[in-house]
């Protein structure tokens, strides 16, 4: 075993320790790579299997707002995410540790059950308004929940405007394209449903989506705030979307306001711009198309 290997080995062990108890022998390690940490890893011991993910000193609070959002939801009881066993920080990183899910086959139903039970955590609502108590973070972006009773003005202050502020800030969009930004700000509470908060899971794409051992659906890596519904609903078409009965089934449960289909670019220009500040300006002709509809 390499210096670096038996690091991290004793790494986890002490996790393993700190919050199962001594005597949790590891039977097998599974490293990832990727995604929203650095390093993470599915451990089996003879007690069970876990899911354990850190950072390496970056993105400060990032598992502890995770740990929060998993929770959150999780209260709710409308639609399953892993446990949290703990979170915390171990030489100088911070991690995570949750339950490992045990995948199965799709069920029959699973698409319409999946969007049925997201329906029910949408319907979850907040008296504040619009925003969380905590900020967290969308990928490596830092996400801002301060509160707004108006949900379209949480959407451009806390979504809109932070982005293209950081693009500005770091010359990855012209003026010109601010002020095209300012422009839609404008125009936008006529354009989109200003409804009441919702409760979302705030990441939503099929990689975050996993299939448990009942072959029904359990969420991952959720960067939750109370917002607008639609605008998850649009998150789940960026990288191919869902089929059909998903939003048939969402439909029946949480009726959306019709023409939804013509707002989705809206929506989804916050995403598109948090990946041109994380990477790069491949993604500004997609924004630029979007702004010169509008």
């Amino acid at each position: 075993m390499s210096q670096q290997s038996q690091e991290q080995y004793q790494f986890i062990s002490a996790i393993l320790t700190k919050h199962i108890g001594a005597g949790a022998n590891i039977d097998d390690l599974q490293f990832f790579y990727g995604g929203n940490f650095n390093l993470a890893v599915r451990v089996k011991t003879g007690i069970s299997e876990y899911f354990i993910k850190w950072t390496q000193g970056e993105h400060q609070g990032l598992f502890e707002a995770e740990a929060k959002n998993l929770q959150l939801i999780q209260k709710t009881g409308t639609i399953n995410v892993p446990s949290v066993l703990g979170v915390g920080t171990l030489d100088e990183k911070e991690y995570l540790m949750m339950d490992c899910i045990q995948s199965a086959e799709k069920s029959t139903h699973y698409w319409s059950d999946f969007g049925g039970k997201l329906a029910h955590l949408h319907q979850q609502h907040a008296a504040k308004g619009h925003g969380l108590d905590y900020d967290n973070y969308l990928g490596a972006a830092k996400q801002e929940n301060t509160w707004q009773a108006d949900g379209v003005q949480f959407f451009i202050q806390n979504r809109l405007k932070k982005q293209v502020d950081t693009a500005i800030y770091n010359r990855k969009i012209s003026a010109e394209m601010e002020e095209k930004f300012n422009g839609l700000y404008e125009k936008l509470p006529q354009l989109i449903p200003n409804e009441s908060s919702a409760l979302l899971h705030g990441d939503l794409w099929s990689g975050n989506a996993m299939v448990n051992a009942q072959g029904e659906i359990t969420l991952v890596d959720p960067c939750c705030y109370f917002g607008l519904r639609e605008a998850e609903l649009a998150f789940t078409t960026m990288f191919g979307g869902f089929p059909t009965e998903f939003y048939e089934a969402y439909h029946r449960t949480f009726p959306i306001e019709k023409d939804f289909h013509q707002r989705i670019p809206l929506y989804n220009l916050y995403p598109l711009m948090v990946h041109v500040n994380l990477f790069g300006e491949g993604y500004l002709p997609a924004v630029t198309k979007i702004l010169s509809s509008y």
